[in-house]
């Protein structure tokens, strides 16, 4: 077995589409967002019938979580797409959300927190994709240069082995991945958020916010 640390996943990736041969299997993709959906639905719609699970409780406020499930909807009938994608969202549950990160309020962007988010979003992707019979399940989240994608990858793996249903690796901020979803944002005119989604983010975006303008005033 290979290092972790060492996998390149879009080399993984890239063995398993060039063995699918003429077969299209079908993907449970989960989706943070829709810049980040953009060019993973532009990728991937080549090899699988794709249905697009829009499933984020950890989203702060319900005005935000709607505004960002909006937007996925509408990327879905602008973008042009091999193989039809269709749109599943998921039950707005930010209770959910809470009590996993209850005891995680005060840790910084990437740590335990957020890994556990991942696995609250990519464990009802992988409930979901078993019960309907899916080839594959995966996320979008890897293509943000402030995800882990390896953190994502053994949480996939390990959601595999736990329900049986295959995981697709994935790093698809790679081969320009990430650089593409914002040409791809620009062109659709997508709205991206400027923090990654709960309120515990969020905080942290508005007391950046506040340092920048203190600085800024203190400069004039």
């Amino acid at each position: 077995m290979p290092d972790s640390q060492k996998i390149n996943y879009q080399k993984e990736l890239d063995r398993l589409i060039a063995g699918l041969g003429d077969r299209t299997p079908t993907l449970f993709l989960h989706a943070c967002c829709a810049p980040c959906s953009s060019y993973v639905l532009e990728y991937l719609s080549q090899y699988f019938d794709i249905t697009l699970f829009y499933y984020n409780p950890n989203i702060f406020p319900e005005a935000e979580y709607r505004k960002r499930v909006e937007e996925v909807r509408r990327l879905l009938s602008e973008l042009p797409v091999k193989h039809p994608v269709r749109l599943l969202e998921g039950k707005y549950d930010p209770e959910s959300f809470f009590a996993l990160a209850k005891g995680h309020e005060a840790e910084p962007e990437g740590g335990e927190r957020c890994a556990l988010c991942y696995e609250l979003r990519l464990r009802e992707a992988a409930v979901l994709a078993k019960a309907g019979g899916y080839d594959y399940f995966t996320t979008t989240l890897s293509i943000s240069p402030y995800k882990n994608a390896q953190k994502l990858n053994e949480i996939g793996a390990r959601l595999e082995r736990e329900y049986g249903v295959l995981y697709l690796p994935s790093d698809f901020k790679k081969r320009d991945g990430y650089r593409r979803s914002i040409a791809l944002s620009k062109e659709y005119h997508l709205y991206r958020q400027d923090y990654c989604g709960c309120v515990f983010s969020k905080a942290e975006r508005d007391r950046r916010v506040a340092e920048q303008a203190n600085v800024s005033a203190e400069n004039r």
